[in-house]
């Protein structure tokens, strides 16, 4: 019995060995089949010897929400949907509903919890770099040519979009090359010399120098040949025959950035508008790149406010539609990413004293943001220096709908939700009376930076709340080292998908363009 086993199997392995010399005369057969490394660039686009070469985009938009990962992206999704007890059902947003999507890693050579700086370099440059650091590779040297110079180079116009100031890390990294995020006269004068020919959104951060001492980069940046437009009807009026342009956002809020969506008008001018009015300015024969970030998903995941986050997520989602019009009128020549930097602020769906149970309808009666609750409390204290909890608990329930346990509306149905517990108004009165002490005297303790990081105690105790009520939970008010997705639809489309790292956004570009 055993003899004839042998045999058998003796048969089986001559089978196999002449099987494998049959094949091996057409192909070598490795011992292992081993993928292709994550990290590998794509090979040049080319089709077959005999058919023609794959399709290069015309126009190329990168949109990047900074701080941006799929957990701010699903909160937006979760807001706009039906958020009744046995109907629950998301709403998606138009990049969540392109044919390709992916992931990447975010990590720079610092640490695993990045920095704008570094993250969007990676994105525009393709290296890894320290944190803080713009346009340069790891030895703080070394200049690589990122992807809106290469395509400058190839014949294509460039934009430059944000809702923050235009000399931010994110936009810096797509024009400069300095290792200082923080030198933004510096970045601003590279701004100026880059040549390219629209940039949009935000104001110029510290245009005079930190201390206020050198020539103003908005002359310089006519100087350079820039029509600078800060009216409505003047960006408007922008069009092709507008020459270079930079439109500086006519109403302003926080260090010069955008207003929030939650805190505009309908008649202000929002990121849409920017993206709208860049496709006007650079649409031209050989094409055009535009790079559009929606700067202040990141600003208000940094101080937890969780609406804010999820309504200029939407208006970051306005902003893509305007790209996706483009697109449906020129099919074939159009490529759309849509990615985040890095995550901000371990936003999470889910509270511990929750449990399973969402309802993000309670944060509709949140009316503004953080930013604008500082503004109209500072107001106040200017007022009344002596203002107390009384004075503010009616602006409170105006702007934020939370009640005092003995509010009289209290005991109404409607507003069970809203009802603040003793527990959750003791908290509203710590973060009150740590407000109204001067800055330099608030309370430096582990725990005091736990509780309110380096925003308004109150503001920030007042979303928190509203957060937790609504069953959203934070975990930092720095980034995080969460990946980040990537939606990609259009020509070239198909090479986003899979999960990589984030240098590789910029040589599959670098294949795809065909540069």
């Amino acid at each position: 019995m055993v003899s004839k086993f042998k045999a058998v199997v003796v048969l089986l392995v001559c089978l196999i060995m002449s099987a494998v010399l049959l094949v091996g005369c057409a192909a070598p057969v490795a011992e292992t089949e081993v993928l292709p490394e994550a990290t590998t660039a794509l090979e040049p686009i080319a089709a077959e010897a005999d058919e023609e070469m794959a399709q290069i985009p015309k126009y190329v938009f990168l949109f990047i929400g900074d701080g941006m990962s799929h957990v701010q992206v699903n909160a937006a999704q979760v807001y706009k949907g039906n958020n009744t007890e046995g109907e629950v059902e998301i709403s998606s947003l138009n990049f969540t509903q392109f044919p390709v999507s992916g992931v990447v890693t975010t990590y720079d050579s610092t640490s695993f919890c990045p920095d704008s700086a570094s993250t969007a370099t990676a994105l525009s440059c393709g290296v890894k770099t320290h944190s803080g650091v713009l346009g340069l590779a790891v030895d703080k040297t070394t200049k690589p040519q990122n992807i809106t110079e290469m395509l400058q180079a190839d014949g294509k116009k460039i934009g430059i979009v944000s809702s923050v100031t235009i000399n931010h890390a994110t936009p810096a990294a797509f024009y400069a090359h300095i290792e200082s995020r923080n030198d933004y006269y510096e970045i601003a004068l590279q701004m100026a010399q880059s040549g390219f020919d629209y940039f949009g959104g935000g104001s110029i951060n510290k245009p005079t120098g930190s201390e206020k001492d050198k020539e103003d980069a908005y002359g310089i940046m006519e100087q350079n040949g820039y029509t600078i437009a800060d009216t409505k009807e003047e960006i408007l009026a922008l069009g092709s025959e507008s020459g270079k342009v930079y439109a500086v956002s006519p109403k302003l809020q926080d260090s010069g950035a955008m207003p929030y969506t939650l805190d505009t008008q309908n008649e202000d001018l929002a990121l849409a508008d920017f993206v709208s009015k860049g496709i006007d300015v650079l649409d031209n024969d050989n094409g055009f790149f535009m790079m559009c970030e929606s700067g202040k998903i990141d600003w208000a995941c940094h101080a937890n406010d969780a609406l804010s986050t999820i309504t200029d997520t939407l208006g970051f989602a306005d902003a893509i539609q305007v790209a996706i019009d483009f697109a449906a009128e020129h099919p074939d020549e159009t490529l759309i990413l849509v990615t985040g930097d890095h995550e901000t602020g371990g936003m999470t769906i889910g509270y511990a004293a929750t449990g399973y149970d969402t309802a993000f309808s309670i944060l509709d009666r949140q009316k503004m943001s953080y930013v604008a609750f500082d503004e109209l409390i500072g107001e106040m204290k200017e007022a009344n220096p002596e203002l107390t909890m009384d004075n503010v608990m009616p602006l409170i329930k105006e702007n934020f709908g939370l009640l005092e346990p003995d509010d009289e509306d209290a005991a109404k149905e409607e507003n069970a939700a809203y009802v603040l517990t003793e527990f959750e108004y003791a908290k509203l009165v710590a973060g009150f009376e740590e407000s109204m002490k001067p800055e330099e005297e608030r309370t430096a303790t582990d725990e005091a930076a736990l509780l309110y990081g380096s925003y308004d105690p109150l503001s920030v105790t007042l979303t928190h709340i509203i957060n937790n009520k609504a069953g959203i939970g934070w975990t930092s008010y720095s980034h995080t080292g969460t990946p980040v997705p990537v939606y990609a639809y259009g020509t070239g489309a198909e090479n986003f998908g899979g999960s990589y790292d984030n240098t590789e956004v910029f040589s599959k570009l670098v294949s795809i363009c065909g540069l």
